[in-house]
């Protein structure tokens, strides 16, 4: 009778924790929030790690230990090779600091996300933040994919809209504890619509809506003033929150 007991309770727990991974939640360690980490900031489509170096400066500027990823295949090649690119790069931050901060600017916010669901990440990164993400796709991969196929190597399929990637995804949470701000522009040509970076369980900031006036582009959100210093706030010490108004 014992025997059968414990078996009954085995199971209800391996139910249990199925249910939790399927909703993408985990119950493992979460990063002192105090205590900030290494920030390591993830390309956009293409890799071009120019894009983000002012903002590295920065925050270097400020005491932080920030490096760039670089990206394998120039960028375009397949998304789940990219995120385990950046797993290497988060432990090898993690020999010399407790947690690493993530900022993702394009399709490196879609990359950061695959880390997380893939690698736990969650227990690592004391937060993660995303500048102009196609999270949910951007009608400029389906295009390329559409109308010119070889044109469109695997990170623009990927990205394309209704992907395999991409839905598999949208039905994963994020999990419990993990802050995560989503900022875009609508004014955004790339990535359409603009609020395909909207992330259900983060923060998710329209810059037009803090800044109603400032006109930013695409290619402008890495290094637009008012966009470098809401990063700079949310990887403080201080908790992730919408900002109450325009910091510039």
């Amino acid at each position: 009778m014992l025997f059968l007991v414990v078996a009954v309770l085995l199971v209800a727990a391996g139910a249990l924790a199925g249910v939790r991974l399927l909703r993408g939640g985990d119950d493992g360690p979460r990063p002192d929030q105090a205590t900030p980490g290494a920030v390591l900031l993830v390309p956009g489509y293409g890799g071009n790690t120019a894009a983000l170096a002012q903002l590295k400066d920065q925050l270097r500027a400020q005491g932080r230990t920030a490096e760039i990823v670089a990206l394998p295949d120039g960028g375009t090649g397949d998304l789940e090779a990219q995120a385990a690119t950046l797993d290497a790069a988060v432990r090898a931050a993690l020999t010399s600091r407790p947690s690493v901060d993530i900022v993702g600017y394009s399709a490196g916010g879609v990359v950061a996300r695959l880390w997380v669901d893939k690698y736990q990440g969650a227990e690592v990164a004391r937060r993660i933040v995303t500048l102009g993400s196609p999270l949910h796709g951007t009608r400029l991969a389906a295009a390329g994919a559409a109308l010119a196929p070889d044109a469109c190597p695997p990170a623009c399929r990927q990205l394309a809209p209704g992907s395999a990637l991409l839905d598999r995804l949208d039905g994963e949470d994020l999990p419990e504890g993990l802050p995560w701000l989503s900022i875009w522009t609508e004014n955004d040509e790339t990535v359409q619509p603009p609020d395909s970076a909207r992330l259900a369980g983060a923060v998710n900031v329209p810059l037009q809506g803090v800044c109603p006036q400032r006109q930013v582009s695409h290619s402008q959100l890495p290094t637009d003033e008012a966009v470098s210093e809401l990063v700079r706030q949310s990887l403080a010490a201080g908790s992730v929150t919408a900002p109450a108004s325009c910091p510039v």
